[in-house]
């Protein structure tokens, strides 16, 4: 290959300093190492990269085109020469974090702030899962880490429990669902659309929150978005009670009572991971410190 990152080094160099001496200077060379390396670039590929008329190194429009393309290649081999020497201390080169709807993306930002402050080279990654999307994403090996996940943990994992989170039935206070006498039966919730936030697994069975059956369904693809369904009266369903208390705050949503109500469920985080590297080992370590669970969870 007659276009070496060599070559264009040199002329990254002479384009900052403005001139070959001045390169050669940061580059720890001789001048005359640096002309010739330009000059046998300018012969391989047969065009004038500099324009020689001036005393400032000045690059031709097809010098310029040259560095400006050629800097991407210098910026990839620095970022792979980082992640190289990273997976040589033992980091990794990218961490993988799922979070689930209960522990907001935001939430994790200072830790973030924090293992930048130690680690500028391991990438960090969040994927948002809904429902067991958080479990299927470490069992299909999509993340690392897993954040906030609901309910049990399926084998294969490791998890550590930090807290639970407590549903309640609620609906739009003109919904027709309101108006009948409580508590509620299944048979009378059957006959209204249930507003449901779809599972995000991609191998795992998917899960539903206490879907009746033959029920009609509304889906949508965040506890948000069917927080935001009920308040507008789309339909019905549990809520996670962190998520649903300021709308009943405010009136937009009502509780209703049911004869068969919805137990809490844990939420936990989790890795599969026997020997977690150093990058995975420093966000368990710091997901284990007592007072996390409340940073981290909502509200």
């Amino acid at each position: 290959m007659r276009l070496t990152l060599d070559a264009l080094q040199v002329l990254d160099a002479i384009d900052r300093k403005g001139s070959f001496a001045a390169a050669a200077e940061e580059l720890n060379r001789v001048p005359s190492a640096v002309t010739y390396a330009v000059q046998k670039l300018e012969q391989d590929l047969d065009v004038l990269l500099f324009d020689r008329g001036g005393h400032r190194a000045r690059l031709t429009p097809v010098g310029q085109t040259l560095l400006r393309d050629g800097r991407y290649l210098l910026d990839a081999a620095f970022s792979l020469e980082q992640r190289v020497k990273q997976l040589a201390r033992g980091w990794e080169t990218e961490l993988v974090i799922a979070c689930g709807d209960w522990v907001p993306v935001t939430r994790l930002y200072p830790l973030v702030r924090e293992f930048d402050a130690i680690n500028a080279g391991t990438r960090i990654k969040f994927l948002h899962e809904v429902f067991g999307g958080a479990w299927d994403a470490l069992i299909s090996k999509r993340a690392h880490l897993a954040i906030g996940a609901s309910e049990a943990a399926p084998t294969g994992v490791f998890s550590r429990q930090m807290g639970h989170a407590d549903f309640l039935f609620a609906v739009a206070p003109d919904h027709p669902l309101a108006q009948e006498a409580q508590p509620l039966p299944p048979h009378v919730i059957r006959r209204f659309r249930a507003v449901v936030a779809a599972d995000s697994s991609r191998t795992l069975a998917p899960r539903t929150s206490a879907l009746l059956s033959g029920q009609d369904t509304l889906t949508v693809p965040r506890l948000e978005d069917k927080l935001a369904a009920q308040i507008a009266g789309l339909g019905v369903g549990f809520l996670p009670a962190q998520l649903a208390h300021d709308a009943l705050e405010r009136g937009d949503l009502v509780e209703l009572l049911l004869e068969e109500p919805l137990h809490s469920t844990p939420i936990s985080y989790a890795w599969a991971e026997k020997r977690p590297a150093r990058a995975l080992s420093w966000w368990l370590k710091r997901l284990a410190e007592p007072d996390m669970p409340d940073r981290l969870l909502l509200p």
